[in-house]
């Protein structure tokens, strides 16, 4: 049983990749949905339908369990989200009446489940109401103030075997408490007033989503330099700003033909053909990009910065520097890749995605994009990527407002079934448009 903070969130005890996220009374989820995590996840939708709601609570989770100080149950302006009260997370009710409830589930595996549940309080944000842990047929619940027979009679039997150790070391029975952690809740064993001891549940899950790299939609503007970050395991924050660095460390290290791999996907997508990280100084680090989509003679020393190129670089190159990084059985949010992409790099992108996958990354793309989703589908028809590791959510507002998620796969073929709304549907009806008002005009003049 781990009693230190590093050992409990040391990324090298996540064992499982996170499979499978549920939520429920967070915006316009007010009832539960979950979804599927597979190694390519596609979140797809109209604007304001629940796609980013249904990640964002992990990410509530992520920057909580990263920030420098505790800030209660939940750190609700962080790195990633930005709220200024409680109010603005939770679903409106009536006459703009909201709940005051609502909970996140993350699975690991097939076998390992943990839910929190947290609850609003009048100027003190949200507390954590119970927590709830579940391990194969094994259920652990867990609430502030428990009793300490209350707190055993929950435990799992596994947790027991270790009251009933330490009851034989100490030669008297040891009282359990449960005691808040961030935004997860733990148990702490005291024998005659003196803590002998801990268990800490979500330990295993506090890794994983601790491992999530965030890239969220708006991923700034080009800069003529970056600063010196720290790089991995794991990556506080949005992942952006640690781009320069990793890629100055792919240099120096020529780790597994990383730097390669990169300049690849950088020219399957027509964007350049190479990128390099000079430092500058011990703070600032700079990004140069080949001038040309392809290799030329003389072209290795034919760099630009990366502020004097197209914006598309800028925002692209640290999705495909995040995949690379990835380490299997970590997650990866892309928030809109196809972002500032021409309609050929936005198809081009579904290679790169699929590349991730099959290394065992958790790649979740949130995209309004049809070309990459039609990628995808080549790909799976192609025999390139098999169909079992791709899932499609798609996420549309009922007439009330909630969100509802309906979720499908692909067959061999990279067909998928009765999808709510397809992309297509809406290119075929924009071209049909306009052919009619063409034709409409000709036969006018």
């Amino acid at each position: 049983m781990e009693n230190s903070t590093a050992a409990k969130r040391s990324p090298s005890r996540r064992k499982e990749g996170i499979t499978q996220i549920t939520v429920s009374g967070y915006k316009s989820i007010s009832q539960e949905q979950s979804i599927e995590v597979r190694p390519l996840t596609i979140l797809a939708g109209a604007n304001s339908s629940g796609k980013s709601s249904i990640m964002q609570p992990l990410l509530l989770l992520k920057q909580t369990l990263e920030s420098g100080y505790d800030a209660g149950a939940l750190l609700l302006n962080g790195p990633h989200l930005r709220f200024t009260s409680a109010e603005q997370m939770l679903p409106r009710v009536g006459r703009g009446g909201s709940v005051d409830t609502f909970y996140v589930g993350v699975r690991l595996g097939p076998d390992n489940a943990l839910t929190v549940y947290f609850s609003r309080q009048p100027n003190k944000g949200f507390e954590i109401q119970q927590m709830v842990h579940i391990s194969k047929n094994d259920k652990t619940t867990l609430r502030l103030g428990m009793t300490h027979d209350e707190i055993v009679a929950n435990l799992a039997p596994q947790v027991r075997d270790f009251h009933q150790v330490i009851s034989r070391e100490e030669k008297t029975e040891p009282e359990w408490k449960v005691v808040r952690d961030r935004c997860f809740l733990a148990l702490e064993t005291y024998s005659k007033g003196r803590r002998i001891g801990g268990s800490y549940l979500a330990s295993i899950f506090a890794g994983a989503i601790g491992a999530v790299m965030h890239l969220p939609g708006l991923r700034g503007n080009p800069e003529r330099t970056y600063p010196v970050t720290a790089v991995g395991p794991t990556f506080p924050g949005t992942f952006e700003k640690y781009v320069a660095s990793v890629v100055v460390q792919w240099q120096a290290e020529r780790t597994e033909g990383k730097l390669e791999k990169l300049g690849r996907d950088l020219k399957r997508l027509g964007l350049t053909w190479k990128v390099t990280a000079q430092p500058i100084n011990d703070t600032q680090v700079e990004l140069q990009v080949g001038r040309l989509t392809h290799a030329a003679r003389g072209g290795a020393h034919d760099l630009v910065s990366i502020a004097d190129v197209g914006f598309g670089v800028s925002q692209t190159l640290p999705v495909l520097v995040a995949l690379n990084a990835a380490k299997p059985g970590q997650l990866v949010y892309l928030e809109q890749p196809e972002i500032h992409l021409h309609p050929n790099a936005q198809f081009g992108m579904a290679q790169v995605l699929a590349d991730a996958a099959s290394r065992g990354v958790r790649v979740v793309v949130e995209t309004h994009s049809s070309l990459l989703l039609l990628g995808v589908q080549s790909l799976v028809a192609e025999g390139v990527i098999p169909p079992n590791l791709v899932k499609l959510h798609w996420f549309k507002r009922r007439d009330d407002g909630t969100t509802e998620v309906k979720s499908a796969d692909l067959d061999e073929a990279g067909s998928f079934g009765d999808w709510p709304e397809d992309f297509a549907h809406v290119a075929l009806e924009a071209e049909s448009r306009y052919l009619d008002a063409a034709e409409a005009r000709q036969r006018k003049n």
